[in-house]
């Protein structure tokens, strides 16, 4: 299990939750963040297929702002953890934190890089939250979330402060904050 958008101030988190099939390896696994957008394409199609199950878990900016984002993303993790099409008899979260689970659950600092399933979920939960914000860049134009999918980048702020805070910002992040509050806030 993974998450995906942590850090940016606008858009839903996504966790997924995978169990590979130990008879149909997958190549190429690693953590999302080390693979090409294209990488990532055709290895969500290959995890598709190949898994004995997956899912996905989503959490709204509105869960964001009212829980926080460590809650918020343990709340898409348990919705995955739901969603799975087999109930896993454990489970191996990448991180310092769990989700409330059904069975066992350990919590691994940099399995996207060292965990098969856990690689497969951070590809997974990123190619599902970059295509997120590559539709509400159609929804919401000119901040260019299709570009830098939420993240404060100069050019993400340099919008926020010219076109104001939409719908699908996190209210609670201090930049978005900052901007709601104005001058001298």
């Amino acid at each position: 299990m993974d998450e995906a958008g942590r850090g940016p101030l606008a858009g839903p988190v996504v966790a997924a939750a995978v169990i590979l099939d130990p008879a149909r390896p997958i190549s190429g696994l690693a953590d999302s963040k080390q693979l090409s957008a294209e990488r990532r394409e055709c290895l969500q199609g290959e995890i598709q297929r190949n898994a004995l199950t997956w899912s996905l878990g989503w959490a709204s900016v509105e869960e964001i702002d009212c829980h926080n984002i460590l809650q918020a993303s343990l709340l898409a993790m348990g919705r995955a953890i739901a969603g799975l099409g087999i109930v896993p008899v454990r489970v191996l979260v990448d991180g310092l934190y769990c989700p409330p689970c059904p069975c066992p659950a350990e919590a691994i600092v940099g399995g996207d890089r060292t965990v098969a399933a856990i690689s497969a979920a951070s590809i997974l939960a990123k190619v599902a939250r970059d295509r997120a914000m590559e539709a509400l860049d159609r929804e919401y134009p000119g901040y260019g979330f299709a570009r830098h999918k939420g993240y404060p980048t100069q050019a993400h702020l340099a919008a926020l402060g010219l076109l104001g805070v939409s719908v699908v910002h996190r209210r609670s992040y201090r930049p978005v904050r900052e901007i709601l509050q104005g001058p001298g806030g």
